[in-house]
């Protein structure tokens, strides 16, 4: 008895347990921001999902869930500038999916868009852009570049449901002989504006002095240095001679 009672209530439990299995099988939660395609034998029944848990037929049936939240890829990838300098730039790219064409993105992708589709489009996109520009204008048209770059991706990825919310280069990176000349452009740019500077200060000082020098020339007239030569004269005459009319700037007759 005992061992029938223990095989009885052993079967018992595998089909409570089996049961419980299924029961939570038939169930799957939507959360908000994402997007439910049902699935039955590979192809979609359903692609109006609420939020929540949703029904389905377990082992026949599956739930695809597809997110339709801002989500940001980063990746890393090198491109050649118009004058051929090679460019290492690291990128941050916002997107999101459209939930109206979720259903084709699936069929056509699968969930695995990010490594199919956004991610060779990206480094595309950059590469192409990038080929247009200098590598000096790729430093000081960094934001004209990645505006250039998010309409050439989007174009690319708008079939598939993709938005492109932002496209930001967060970092170039240069060869080292590129950076080094850059680095060697900046000092001697720095020199010649420290030269500029002290010549214009030399410049200003100059006429400053020539000025000071013309109102003094215009203000010791003939009388002016006469009238201050008597004030500072002690009375006394030199002992040496200086020619017969040395009293004659004083009038003295």
């Amino acid at each position: 008895m005992k061992t029938r009672d223990v095989k009885k209530f052993t079967i018992i439990g595998v089909i409570a347990v089996f049961c419980l299995f299924v029961l939570i099988s038939s169930f799957q939660t939507i959360k908000s921001g994402e997007v439910g395609l049902k699935v039955r034998f590979g192809k979609i029944v359903n692609t109006k999902l609420d939020e929540g848990f949703n029904l389905k037929i377990p082992f026949i049936e599956q739930i695809v869930v597809v997110n339709i939240k801002v989500q940001k890829l980063e990746l890393i990838t090198e491109s050649s500038s118009k004058d051929l300098q090679t460019i290492e730039t690291d990128l941050a790219v916002n997107y999101r999916i459209e939930s109206e064409k979720a259903t084709y993105l699936y069929k056509t992708v699968g969930n695995n868009y990010e490594s199919t589709i956004l991610d060779p489009a990206i480094k595309e996109s950059i590469k192409a852009t990038i080929a247009k520009y200098t590598a000096a204008e790729v430093i000081t048209k960094r934001s004209e570049v990645s505006q250039k770059c998010m309409e050439e991706l989007q174009a690319k990825v708008q079939k598939y449901g993709i938005v492109i919310d932002n496209f930001n280069i967060t970092n170039l990176s240069f060869s080292t002989e590129y950076t080094k000349a850059i680095e060697e452009k900046q000092v001697a740019e720095q020199k010649l504006e420290k030269a500029k500077l002290e010549a214009e200060a030399k410049l200003v000082e100059a006429e400053a002095t020539k000025k000071a020098n013309d109102l003094m020339k215009q203000s010791l007239t003939d009388n002016l240095i006469e009238k201050q030569f008597i004030e500072k004269w002690d009375g006394k005459l030199p002992t040496t001679y200086a020619g017969e009319n040395i009293l004659g700037m004083f009038n003295i007759k």
